[in-house]
């Protein structure tokens, strides 16, 4: 069924002529009258019947035009929703990004773009890397921000910026007065992690392993600020983000040392599939993002 010849039965049968839906569609009266014929013998029944120069509405067609009005309405809205959608002034944004991002580098983020788009919304996630991935690829996130380049051939990524990584000690340890600090010397301490998935986890082992022993892990937790509270509490360290100045408290009582035998950091980037047109506001969300990482690491 075509959904012209529905709009043009919706048009006479509100009582507009023949005539003059013809004209509105740039067609001749006869071919509109043969569109509306051929409806007639889909539908299975006559929709109208002529009535001097006019055409009314049949029984069978006052039946039928509820159900018209409301395909063609639900079709519109439809539409109205999409271009919503595509618009880079309105419209939603489908974001997945690292739990530890969560304190700092998203909300700048999203509270940067909604000045420049106040009516654009965003759908927020939070993820350890593996579920990151699996929201992009399954389609429920339109961009992703991450610390691991995803290996994916389908998925495009840009870096944004590098974060420091540091030694976070609670008070009274025997490094907190240190202004730097070797991983290694943190061989004989217990470790406070994140949970298995996450990268910040498989970046702390790797770390720990590049300076020369395997990490003795002690707590696992789910959220960064978790961390820094156990940390705070004497129930070991952590290798944590570290935005501030060295030394600088976090907020807590515990304090973050720079590390000096390994490469301490991790690289925080934005991806997307690469094969698939973003919708506007994700479009411009992305773009964003990027320029704003280029700002944020020189």
């Amino acid at each position: 069924m075509d959904l012209e010849h529905l709009r043009w039965f919706q048009a006479v049968a509100d009582g507009d002529t023949v005539t003059d839906t013809a004209a509105a569609a740039f067609m001749t009266q006869p071919a509109m009258s043969r569109a509306l014929a051929r409806l007639e013998k889909e539908v299975g029944a006559d929709l109208f019947f002529r009535s001097g120069r006019g055409l009314k509405i049949t029984p069978a067609g006052r039946v039928f035009k509820p159900f018209a009005d409301e395909i063609l309405d639900r079709y519109d809205g439809g539409l109205r929703s999409v271009a919503h959608l595509m618009s880079p002034d309105t419209g939603t944004v489908p974001i997945a990004f690292l739990h530890t991002l969560g304190t700092w580098f998203v909300p700048q983020l999203l509270s940067g773009f909604h000045r420049k788009h106040p009516r654009v919304e965003f759908e927020l996630q939070q993820r350890g890397e593996a579920g990151l991935r699996e929201e992009l690829l399954a389609g429920s996130a339109d961009i992703i921000i991450t610390s691991e380049s995803p290996t994916e051939p389908d998925v495009a990524w840009q870096q944004l910026l590098v974060e420091p990584l540091a030694l976070a000690v609670p008070p009274g340890h025997r490094l907190a007065n240190r202004k730097r600090v070797r991983l290694s010397e943190a061989a004989g301490d217990s470790f406070i992690v994140l949970g298995r998935g996450y990268g910040l986890r498989q970046i702390t082992e790797r770390l720990c392993r590049e300076a020369g022993f395997n990490p003795r892990i002690g707590f696992e937790g789910e959220e960064v600020e978790t961390l820094r509270g156990l940390v705070s509490a004497g129930l070991g360290v952590s290798l944590l983000p570290d935005p501030a100045a060295p030394g600088a408290r976090l907020g807590d009582s515990s304090l973050l040392l720079p590390i000096t035998d390994v490469r301490a950091e991790r690289t925080i980037g934005i991806a997307w599939l690469a094969k698939r047109e973003l919708p506007g506001p994700s479009a411009a969300f992305r773009d964003y993002v990027i320029a704003e990482g280029a700002r944020v690491s020189k």
